[in-house]
């Protein structure tokens, strides 16, 4: 029986906020203890050069479990390829009203209305400076709730200027579900302006830091051909360095009449799982025909998105994502998911 396996009935016995809480709070103590590399098998090595950096294996852990980036040394230990951090606003802010996570699983899924509760980013640049990590890390950004959809601009802007030179690479969250009105930056227009200035600010950066940190900004699974069309061309117009494909979905496919699956608020997990996969197959086609237009190499996705094991990670990757991320998965296996995706991914040979 694996550790996981050992503390699973007890953690879903409470709340899924507590029991998240409760599990960041024992990653710390085994951290502290200094045993986390003696609780988890780690993958071997399976190196990937994606958007300019070399991740030791293509496996990572999606934004949302580590907001704060509070415990990135023990989740160090499960073998992440890489790990982001976040989704992580200006200002701190609580999210909304609780309860807003709940458990699927009958159908190993989860809901959740979070709506970006965090410490705001300079308690997670903190956190971020205390780490031990010298491997890829990813931070996720986004925009505090009570800035008005016009202005988001400017809290990306604020978030990209204060993390970029602790970043591997940023990602730009304008897919959440659980702010009002975000996904529609995700439109042409809104998208086009946005895209324009992160590329620009982040050529500043680069300039003040003498490093290049790349931008992949984070979709939606609820976006049907012509938009995902729209959103490949402008990735491509601007340069931006990846994409990750996808956040949660509104949809209820798959839950329809569990307790729970009428929840408001993103669903994750195994019922995500195939719109997820056809979304990065669009956008892989897509994006390969915007980069032979351009001359340029096509941008590359993470793939993300109801992985609960190998052979989902598998099926991203064939798809056409060049790296995969976890978590809610994670939720369902434990640690040795991470090994199963890349054991997986390692032994199918993909490029």
């Amino acid at each position: 029986m694996s550790l996981f396996e050992l503390f699973r009935p007890a953690l879903f016995a409470l709340d899924p906020e507590a029991a998240h809480h409760a599990t960041i709070d024992g990653l710390k103590t085994a951290n502290c203890l200094g045993i986390t590399s003696l609780m988890f098998r780690r993958p071997a090595d399976d190196p990937r050069t994606v958007m300019g950096l070399t991740f030791p294996n293509p496996v990572g852990l999606a934004a949302g479990l580590d907001k704060n980036g509070e415990v990135i040394d023990a989740l160090a230990a499960f073998g992440f390829g890489f790990i982001e951090i976040g989704t992580v606003t200006p200002r701190p802010q609580p999210g909304n009203p609780k309860p807003r996570m709940f458990r699927l699983p009958e159908a190993q899924g989860i809901i959740n209305r979070m709506g970006f509760n965090n410490d705001g980013v300079d308690a997670l640049i903190a956190n971020v400076k205390r780490a031990k990590f010298k491997g890829i890390l990813g931070i996720n950004i986004g925009k505090n709730a009570d800035t008005p959809i016009e202005k988001a601009a400017d809290d990306y802007l604020i978030g990209l200027r204060k993390v970029y030179q602790y970043a591997s690479y940023v990602a730009i969250n304008i897919s959440s579900p659980n702010t009002k009105n975000l996904r529609q930056l995700q439109g042409g227009d809104e998208l086009d302006a946005l895209l324009g200035q992160l590329k620009a600010e982040q050529e500043k950066l680069a300039q003040q830091h003498g490093k290049y940190v790349p931008l992949a900004v984070k979709i939606a699974p609820d976006l049907d051909a012509d938009q995902i069309k729209s959103i490949a061309a402008l990735l491509t117009k601007h340069r931006i360095d990846g994409v990750i494909a996808t956040n949660t979905t509104l949809s209820r496919e798959g839950v329809e009449g569990l307790p729970h699956g009428n929840e408001a608020g993103g669903l994750s997990g195994a019922p995500v799982r195939d719109k997820s996969t056809a979304v990065i197959r669009t956008l892989a086609a897509e994006l390969k025909a915007c980069a032979e237009q351009s001359r340029n190499s096509a941008l590359p996705i993470i793939g993300v998105g109801g992985i609960l094991k190998g052979a989902d990670a598998a099926e991203k990757m064939q798809a056409g994502a060049a790296l995969v991320q976890v978590y809610s998965g994670l939720v369902y296996r434990g640690q040795e998911l991470v090994t199963e995706c890349a054991t997986t991914i390692r032994a199918s040979k993909q490029p």
